[in-house]
């Protein structure tokens, strides 16, 4: 028989999120080295505010991203949140970025839209915002 649990590790610990997973951007504290990695293909550029949405493309609706999670803010952006503007249940929408430490990559976006109907969720990017669970979509 093969001995695939440690001493002294539980089968249960298997699910659990280690310490230091997923990516790390505590190094990034500045616009500049943002921009550096963005140029590098390692961080894509997002709107906070859609440009469809009648956002525009300057630096405080401008947040940096990891490849991949714009799609997943594109999705409920398009998705979600355009379908319940459209039909009245939304008027009112904002993405706030949350950040920790001195980085300048948020860790989180929070989306919410709300007048007269209420929806929100959080997009966890990184750092403790990948070790929480959120979850709260009411309509």
């Amino acid at each position: 028989m093969l001995n695939y649990i440690s001493k002294g590790e539980s089968v249960f610990n298997w699910f659990k999120k280690r310490p230091g997973s997923g990516p790390d951007f505590s190094h990034v504290d500045s616009r500049e080295k943002a921009e550096e990695l963005y140029k590098r293909g390692q961080l894509e550029k997002v709107c906070l505010m859609p440009l469809e949405f009648g956002g525009a493309d300057f630096p405080p609706n401008i947040v940096y991203l990891p490849p991949g999670i714009s799609e997943i803010k594109a999705g409920i952006d398009k998705n979600v949140i355009a379908p319940l503007a459209a039909n009245g249940t939304i008027r009112h929408y904002s993405a706030t970025p949350e950040y920790e430490g001195r980085s300048f990559i948020p860790i989180a976006i929070n989306v919410k839209a709300s007048d007269p109907g209420n929806f929100s969720t959080t997009i966890n990017v990184w750092g403790s915002a990948l070790h929480r669970n959120t979850l709260s979509n009411n309509v």
